[in-house]
């Protein structure tokens, strides 16, 4: 147990930088598990599909807005494969995502699986501070408003969902490689 204990400590101490991810935000999971989670792609044993937006401070301009698609099926013998389309909007800063995931499932006997994931997609990224009513730009003359950015990311996630018929655990990291979208500076 002390060799667990050391492992953690030694793990935490070695870590040089630990980043937010800047992902949409939910509020229910469990309508957007296959968005989430890649291992989860055709543990419905069905094709499934969601679609869900969302609206945060409704009336207030540039309040957080997200609409989200995804869709999973079993294709063949343990494997599942997924798709996923997000937009989120907030303020002048607006991101889709499409994602593509894939999975294979192990029977661990009886009712208990374990599913593994990995997801691969893009993101891409805009700000848009040059328009003719954009409430944001504080200063119209200023250099740093100069121009609107876009920019796409590549990304890679994965993910385990263990479950059976009563319960399920799981765990992902949606994004394994680092990108930055806003600097320090906004």
């Amino acid at each position: 147990m002390k060799k667990i204990y050391l492992t953690a400590f030694l793990a935490l101490i070695g870590l040089k930088e630990a980043s937010a991810q800047q992902d949409p935000h939910y509020t229910q999971y469990m309508y957007n598990m296959n968005v989430i989670n890649p291992a989860y792609a055709g543990s419905k044993e069905t094709l499934s599909f969601g679609l869900l937006y969302r609206k945060q401070w409704v009336d207030l301009e540039g309040a957080p807005s997200t609409a989200t698609f995804s869709g999973h099926s079993p294709v063949g013998k343990n494997v599942g494969l997924g798709l996923s389309v997000i937009s989120d909007k907030i303020g002048p800063v607006k991101e889709n995502n499409v994602y593509a995931d894939f999975s294979y499932t192990l029977n661990l006997g009886g009712e208990h699986k374990l599913a593994l994931g990995l997801k691969a997609g893009a993101t891409f990224h805009k700000v848009g501070l040059l328009s003719d009513v954009s409430p944001y730009v504080p200063d119209a003359n200023d250099p740093a408003f100069a121009e609107n950015t876009s920019r796409t990311f590549f990304n890679a996630g994965a993910g385990l969902f263990y479950y059976t018929n009563k319960y399920y655990l799981a765990a992902s990291v949606p994004n394994m490689l680092k990108s930055t979208y806003l600097d320090y500076n906004g």
